[in-house]
């Protein structure tokens, strides 16, 4: 065998032997990939399967839902609420303009004390005072506490939906009306939708809000009731971005109606 077919034919063992490595390299990096994908792949599915059995297994969606976590400042459960629905409120005769009337508002981590304001708001603390007196908040939660903004209430629900059966009539203060902490008004969701859900205000963030809800009137007692409440844990609600969701249920117990 001359010299020259001696080369060339080391050469060509060297070609198949370059990419046979070449070869065995591809190969260990197809399966690298594929194991890392897989890898990323089992990740995905576990966060994603943990995400979703926490949204329809731990969190709730609905009063029962409350009804099944831990309830909040340690407190026991009360007796589930009574489904109730009315046409419209009784005009409760002793709630005049000139009346000081007060509702202490009893939760599973202590009571709020608040003095309405019917000679500004009399269609609305008239209605409130209705619905307290029937017993239509004893049981409900607070299906909705936003920290350093407010904590809602008072849909039997506890969807953020649901209400008494009747709205009663816009009465919103003025223009230059500001949300601070303590102030207590009622929810709706546009024009003349004022049921029975309302809101407490616990944090500066309320400022931004528009004078288009229904006012109650304000926290004269309680302050460290609503800062327990404002410290219960929260998550973010299915389809939405802010956290609000409590993950302990904060009750109604009683509300209780003074007139003098």
């Amino acid at each position: 065998m001359t010299d020259r077919r001696r080369q060339r034919k080391e050469q060509r063992a060297q070609r198949r032997e370059a990419e046979r490595k070449a070869e065995s390299r591809r190969e260990l990096l197809r399966r690298f990939g594929f194991a890392l994908g897989m890898g990323a792949l089992v990740v995905v599915v576990f966060t994603v399967v943990n995400l979703l059995g926490q949204r329809t297994e731990s969190l709730p969606g609905n009063y029962q839902g409350y009804r099944e976590q831990e309830t909040a400042c340690g407190a026991d459960a009360p007796p589930e609420e009574r489904m109730m629905t009315f046409s419209g409120y009784e005009p409760q005769s002793d709630v005049t303009p000139d009346a000081r009337v007060t509702a202490t508002i009893a939760t599973s981590c202590g009571d709020i004390v608040v003095e309405l304001g019917p000679a500004g708001f009399p269609e609305t603390v008239q209605s409130f005072v209705f619905l307290a007196r029937q017993g239509f908040y004893d049981g409900t939660v607070f299906h909705r506490i936003v920290e350093d903004f407010v904590i809602q209430g008072g849909d039997p629900q506890a969807v953020g939906t649901g209400g008494p059966g009747y709205r009663i009539p816009d009465e919103w203060p003025a223009d230059d009306f500001v949300f601070e902490p303590g102030v207590v008004a009622m929810a709706n969701s546009g024009r003349n939708t004022t049921g029975s859900q309302f809101f407490i205000v616990i944090g500066e963030n309320a400022r931004v809000l528009n004078p288009q809800f229904n006012i109650l009137g304000r926290v004269v007692s309680g302050r460290e009731t609503l800062e327990a409440i404002a410290a219960v844990p929260t998550a973010t609600r299915t389809g939405a971005r802010e956290k609000s969701l409590p993950l302990q249920t904060v009750y109604i117990e009683s509300i209780e109606i003074e007139v003098g």
